[in-house]
């Protein structure tokens, strides 16, 4: 090979370095404007966790108000268990 060829394939090198990292930029500037949208699973496991902690909240109003209170413990029915 010459010198004109060694030149000539730099160029193509670093042109096509170039093209590369441009696109790599373009693909981080698309992900970055991209709108979130969930798919069926991320709902379900949303919702699922929503339900988990409307349910706690209940069982902890449902159980624990009352145990404190209660005047006298040893009459609470769920305190034998």
């Amino acid at each position: 090979m010459n010198n004109w060829q060694n030149e000539f394939m730099a160029e193509d090198h670093r042109r096509q370095i170039l093209e590369e990292a441009e696109h790599i930029r373009l693909e981080k500037l698309a992900l970055k404007s991209r709108v979130y949208r969930p798919g069926m699973f991320e709902r379900t496991m949303f919702n699922f966790a929503n339900w988990m902690i409307s349910t706690g909240k209940q069982l902890r109003k449902r159980y624990e108000v009352p145990a404190v209170n209660c005047s006298h413990p040893s009459t609470n029915r769920y305190a034998h268990q």
